[in-house]
C-alpha cells in the first residue's frame, strides 16, 4: 500500500480521499489555496502546503507548484480527485516522470479519449456503438452545412474538446446553421483552445446514463454497474442514481460490457466512467444507446455506485495504483438496492441559480443518508470554485424507499445567511414525474415552475419565527423557544403575539401553541430570525412598532438581499426620498442591485459606507415616515 499520498484538490473530493487514506493507515498531504488557508481538507490533513493565491490557475492548477509540494512533504503518490488537474495528461505525465505514483489512469488513456471526434472514432473500431453523426477533418463550414442536412435536423454540434455543457448547440432549422455553428467555434476556442466541432443526431429525450468500471496493471477490466444522471441543469447533473430506472437486464448488460470494451481499447487502468446517451422516446432499449465520451478519473457521483455495490472505490484506486489486483472479480460485485444522490449547492433558485457566496454563519445537515461535505459550519463559500456545500447520498433496499429517505435528508437542510438549493431538492424528488422515472435531461426545464421556491414563507414559518422572538424577548436566559409559551394552548386568548417583517411585508404573528408538531425548525443566527422549513431558510426581522397608519407601508428597514459589497450610497441618513429613489447599490457575482425606498419618508439611519461587505439579511437603512 502507498505510505503517503498528495492529494490535488480541495473541498469535498480531498475531504472524501483523506477519509479512505486515513482508515488504511495512509499519510495525507492537502494543498491549498490563499481562500483555502482555512478550510475543512487542510484541517484534517497531516501535512499541508500552500500553493498560491486564491485563483484557481494560480494554486490548484499549477501543476509545478503541486509537485514541489509532493517532493517538500516526501509525498509518495498524487491523487488529483476530479476537476483541476485530474484530466491533464502532461501533469499525469510529470508526476511520474518525478518518480511518484499517479492515481489515475496512464496518460495515453487520457490523450486517447479527451478528443470526443478521436474518442468516437476509437470506439467504433473496438465495436462500441457511437451516436450517428460526423467525424471528419474537414472542418470547412460549408462541408459541415451538408453533413448536418444528410443527418437530419434537429442536430447537435459539439465541440471535440468540449465537456461541462459548454461548445454545444442544437439546431432546429438549416438556416439557423451558420451562426450556431459560428457562436459555437468562438465558446469552444475560447474554453479549450481548440474550434473544431463534430456533430450528432439529436435525440429528442435524450437519458445519460454512465458505467462505472476498474481496471487493473494486470490487464484486468471490471464494471460496477451503471449510474443513471439524466436529470440536469444547463447540462450539470443534479440528481445522480443507482441503477437506472427502467433499464432491463438485456440492455443493462449491453452497455456494461461495451464500457468494458471501451476501457480495453485503451489499455485503461484505474477508475473510469463511461458515458453513454439513451432514447428514451420509446423506452431504453440496447440499440437506441450511444457511446458519448469516457470520464478518465473518479466522478462526483460515485457514492452512489458504492452505496449499491458496498465497495470504496477510493481504496480500490489506491490498491491499483499500488500494483495490486483488482480486489474482486466480475462475478464477485453484485448490486444491492437502489441509491440516489443529489448534490446541495450555495445557489439561489429564486434568481436564476446566482451562486451564493459568504460565511456559513448556521450549517446543519442530516444524519440519516451519508453526507460528503466539503465545508463545516463557520468555512466560507467562495467566488474562486464551485460552490458544492455537499453530497447527500440515500440508498434503500427499492427506489421509492431511497427516493422517500433522500426527500427527507434535504427537506433537514439548515443553511444561514448563505442561500442553497435544498429545497428546489425537495421538490424535485418528490415530484411525482421523478418518482414514476419519467426521466431525461430536459426533466428540470419542462417542470421548473413547480421546483421554485415559494415567493413567501408559509404560515407555520411566520408562527415559527414568532415563536422564536418570543423566546427571545422572555425575561431571563433560556435555549428553548418554546420555554416562553408554557401556559399557552391553540384557541387562548392570552398567546403572546410577536410583531415580525419579511421582505416588506409586516406582520403581528401570534405564537404557536407549544404542542403543536408542525412547527418548522428555526434559530438566532447573527441576530436573524431564521426559520428553516422543506429545505428553504427565511430571515425575519422585528422591527420597532410602527405608528398608526405605518404598517401599510412596511417597517421601513432596507434589508440586504444576498451577500455583497456596497458600491455606491445614492443618499445620506436625514434627507428626505420619494417612494423609489435609490438608497444604496451593491454589486454581486459581477451584477448591481439597486435598493429603493418602498415608501416616501426620511432616512433615519445608514449603518454602511461604500466598500463594506454586507451579508444576505443584513439592515443596511432604516426609512421612516415622513413628518406630515
Amino acid at each position: 500500500m502507498i505510505e503517503s499520498l498528495l492529494i490535488a484538490n480541495r473541498g469535498e473530493i480531498a475531504r472524501r480521499i483523506i477519509r479512505t487514506a486515513r482508515r488504511l493507515g495512509v499519510r495525507t498531504i492537502a494543498v491549498y489555496s490563499d481562500a483555502d488557508a482555512g478550510a475543512a481538507h487542510v484541517r484534517e490533513a497531516d501535512a499541508a502546503v500552500r500553493l498560491g493565491p486564491a485563483p484557481a490557475r494560480e494554486s490548484y492548477l499549477r501543476g509545478e507548484a503541486v509537485l514541489t509540494a509532493a517532493r517538500e512533504t516526501g509525498a509518495a503518490a498524487i491523487h488529483p480527485g476530479y476537476g483541476f488537474l485530474s484530466e491533464n495528461a502532461d501533469f499525469a505525465e510529470a508526476v511520474i516522470a518525478a518518480g511518484l505514483v499517479w492515481v489515475g489512469p496512464p496518460p495515453a488513456a487520457i490523450r486517447a479519449m479527451g478528443l470526443k471526434d478521436a474518442a468516437k472514432a476509437l470506439m467504433q473500431t473496438a465495436g462500441v456503438p457511437v451516436t450517428p453523426g460526423y467525424l471528419g477533418d474537414d472542418q470547412s463550414p460549408e462541408r459541415l452545412a451538408a453533413e448536418a442536412g444528410a443527418i437530419g435536423y434537429p442536430v447537435l454540434i459539439k465541440a471535440v474538446a468540449g465537456g461541462g455543457g459548454k461548445g454545444m448547440r442544437r439546431v432546429e432549422r438549416p438556416e439557423d446553421f451558420a451562426a450556431a455553428l459560428e457562436s459555437c467555434r468562438r465558446e469552444a476556442l475560447a474554453s479549450f483552445g481548440d474550434d473544431r466541432v463534430l456533430l450528432e443526431t439529436y435525440v429528442a429525450r435524450p437519458r445519460h446514463i454512465e458505467v462505472q468500471v476498474f481496471a487493473d496493471t494486470r490487464g484486468q477490466v471490471v464494471h460496477l454497474f451503471e449510474r443513471d444522471c439524466s436529470v440536469q441543469r444547463r447540462h450539470q447533473k443534479v440528481i445522480e442514481e443507482a441503477p437506472a430506472p427502467g433499464l432491463s437486464e438485456a440492455a443493462r448488460s449491453a452497455i456494461c460490457q461495451a464500457a468494458v470494451r471501451a476501457a480495453q481499447a485503451v489499455d485503461y487502468v484505474g477508475a473510469g466512467t463511461v458515458e453513454f446517451i439513451a432514447d428514451a422516446s420509446q423506452g431504453l432499449s440496447a440499440e437506441r444507446i450511444w457511446f458519448m465520451e469516457m470520464n478518465t478519473r473518479l466522478q462526483v457521483e460515485h457514492p452512489v455506485t458504492e452505496a449499491v455495490t458496498g465497495l470504496d472505490l477510493v481504496e480500490w484506486q489506491l490498491r491499483v495504483a499500488a500494483g495490486e489486483p483488482l480486489p474482486l472479480s466480475q462475478d464477485e460485485i453484485t448490486l444491492t438496492g437502489h441509491a440516489v444522490e443529489a448534490r446541495l449547492y450555495a445557489e439561489s433558485p429564486a434568481s436564476d441559480f446566482l451562486p451564493s457566496i459568504g460565511r456559513l454563519s448556521h450549517l446543519s445537515l442530516p444524519r440519516t443518508v451519508r453526507v460528503d461535505g466539503g465545508v463545516e459550519q463557520g468555512d466560507e463559500v467562495s467566488s474562486h470554485y464551485d460552490p458544492m456545500i455537499a453530497k447527500l447520498i440515500a440508498h434503500g433496499p427499492d427506489r421509492a424507499t431511497a427516493i422517500g429517505r433522500l426527500a427527507k435528508a434535504c427537506a433537514e437542510v439548515e443553511v444561514w445567511p448563505v442561500r442553497t438549493n435544498a429545497g428546489f431538492l425537495t421538490r424535485l424528488v418528490e415530484h411525482p414525474d421523478f418518482g414514476a422515472a419519467q426521466l431525461d435531461t430536459g426533466f428540470i426545464g419542462e417542470r421548473l415552475a413547480d421546483l421554485l421556491p415559494p415567493e413567501t414563507p408559509s404560515q407555520a414559518a411566520w408562527s415559527a419565527a414568532a415563536a422564536l422572538r418570543v423566546a427571545e424577548t422572555a425575561p431571563g436566559p433560556t435555549a428553548d423557544p418554546w420555554a416562553a409559551l408554557k401556559g399557552f394552548r391553540l384557541g387562548a386568548s392570552a398567546r403572546p403575539e410577536a410583531l415580525l417583517a419579511y421582505g416588506t411585508e409586516v406582520r403581528n404573528v401570534a405564537a404557536p401553541d407549544e404542542t403543536l408538531a408542525e412547527v418548522p425548525a428555526g434559530a438566532m443566527v447573527d441576530g436573524a430570525l431564521v426559520v428553516f422549513e422543506a429545505g428553504e431558510a427565511y430571515g425575519f426581522a422585528s422591527p420597532a412598532p410602527q405608528a398608526a397608519g405605518a404598517g401599510a407601508a412596511g417597517d421601513g428597514q432596507v434589508l440586504a438581499p444576498m451577500p455583497g459589497k456596497v458600491t455606491v450610497l445614492h443618499a445620506q441618513a436625514g434627507q428626505a426620498l420619494a417612494k423609489g429613489a435609490a438608497i444604496l447599490t451593491l454589486e454581486a457575482m459581477k451584477m448591481e442591485y439597486t435598493l429603493v425606498a418602498a415608501f416616501d419618508g426620511v432616512l433615519e439611519t445608514l449603518s454602511v459606507a461604500a466598500g463594506d461587505q454586507v451579508s444576505e439579511g443584513q439592515v443596511l437603512a432604516r426609512l421612516g415616515q415622513a413628518l406630515a
